[in-house]
């Protein structure tokens, strides 16, 4: 192996270090309550300056994260939409919405930090916003969008709103909530990630589906 690429693969290998640990020290602590120098010693760097050469700022890891937990999600959803006309039932739709992200989960063995870390950086409005462009850029919920458009096209449009809203909020608790009991060695409601969303995706199809009353009924 050359000087080059040993160095490379050197580099690369602790770029992976500093994104494990920055993500479970993230999912456990939260955002803000972690430092650079803490995530470079939980990777085993003794530099604490490792984590700002390797990614700069804290926003420029957080991104990093997302994106490697994307781009895996990413594949998943195009291959589920890969199987679904554009004709699909609701249930379609949010199983390609659910899916995806409960089967990555279940795919990293156990214990896995991604849910609960993006559960801390919903709290952070600059980070927030970040992962919610980084999620929107994706080709795949753009089409899943377009499909729950079409299937709850008669719901009035300030339920839709406020159920939309529901339905983020469920897609970042529920995954959270499990992962925390599995690390923890708590029962689960459900045995594998993937019945885990199935049951989302149940509760999530009641929702869209449920009565609407209007205010002050």
């Amino acid at each position: 192996m050359s000087g080059t690429t040993a160095r490379g693969s050197r580099a690369a290998a602790t770029r992976e270090a500093i994104l494990a640990a920055a993500e479970r020290l993230y999912a456990e602590h939260g955002v803000g309550a972690v430092s650079g120098r803490q995530i470079s010693e939980a990777a085993g760097q003794g530099n604490n300056t490792a984590v700002g050469y390797h990614f700069g700022t804290k926003t420029d890891l957080v991104r990093a994260i997302v994106d490697r937990h994307l781009a895996s999600v990413e594949v998943l959803r195009a291959a589920r939409l890969d199987t679904v006309a554009d004709a699909a039932d609701l249930r379609d739709w949010v199983g390609c919405f659910v899916f995806p992200t409960f089967d990555h989960l279940g795919s990293l063995g156990e214990p896995t930090w991604f849910a609960r870390f993006t559960a801390q950086v919903l709290t952070d409005p600059s980070l927030r916003s970040m992962l919610e462009e980084r999620a929107m850029e994706s080709p795949g919920l753009q089409r899943i969008q377009a499909g729950l458009d079409r299937c709850l096209a008669d719901l009035p449009k300030a339920a839709r709103t406020e159920r939309d809203d529901m339905v983020r909020q469920l897609m970042v608790l529920v995954p959270a909530v499990r992962e925390a009991a599995l690390a923890s060695g708590r029962p689960t409601a459900r045995d594998t990630w993937h019945d885990a969303g199935v049951g989302l995706v149940d509760a999530i199809v009641g929702l869209y589906r449920a009565e609407v009353t209007e205010p002050g009924g």
